[in-house]
């Protein structure tokens, strides 16, 4: 029997079986084996390459993960920092929030405003009441049907939204400033992908 080198011992059996059973030449066997052998370093180059980029992918994802929730807690913490420093810190997060949902084009109903803030009705109803009582909201119905009830914000409500207003425009614009034009679409891009995915997907949740 002879023996191959670099080679299982379930391909060796195989090619001594071919040599002895089947009565390959001398020379067809080699031809094999380092047809096999050629093979069987691929394979394992193959093995190693894939391992290699499910490790990084799965690096990629936990450094994503990681990010995206250190942006997001920063811009709330940041958020929450600049309306306790200005003159609206009697606003929670949740409240000025609010006052950006309902804007400043109108009567809005509490089904709209509580769509947009992916919140039930009943859970906006406590924010509004809280927002009417500091003065930044007020309610009213329609004539036509006394049962829908509309939220405009007063005077004081609008000041409020224009000031969290520049604090978002100046953040971006702070963001845009780092990056060049072709960046900036990549950015967009990207972010506008992450934004569809979660639509897509907590579509249903509120």
């Amino acid at each position: 029997m002879k023996h191959f080198n670099d080679c299982p011992i379930i391909l060796d059996d195989y090619l001594n079986y071919l040599l002895t059973i089947k009565g390959r030449s001398n020379l067809t066997v080699k031809e094999y084996y380092y047809d096999l052998k050629r093979f069987l370093k691929f394979i394992i180059i193959h093995l190693r390459l894939k391992i290699w980029r499910e490790n990084k992918m799965e690096k990629r994802a936990e450094r994503l993960n990681s990010l995206l929730v250190q942006l997001f807690n920063d811009i709330l913490h940041i958020e929450e920092k600049v309306l306790k420093s200005s003159e609206i810190k009697d606003l929670s997060i949740t409240e000025i929030h609010t006052i950006d949902a309902i804007g400043t084009q109108g009567n809005r109903t509490m089904g709209e405003i509580a769509h947009d803030l992916r919140i039930t009705v009943g859970t906006l109803t406590s924010a509004i009441n809280r927002l009417i009582k500091k003065g930044y909201a007020e309610r009213s119905r329609t004539e036509e049907d006394r049962r829908v009830v509309l939220v405009s914000l007063t005077e004081k409500g609008k000041h409020a939204y224009k000031i969290h207003a520049d604090f978002h425009k100046e953040m971006v614009q702070a963001t845009l400033n780092s990056y060049n034009d072709e960046e900036q679409e990549v950015l967009c891009d990207v972010i506008e992908k992450i934004n569809i995915f979660f639509e897509d997907k907590y579509e249903g949740l509120q």
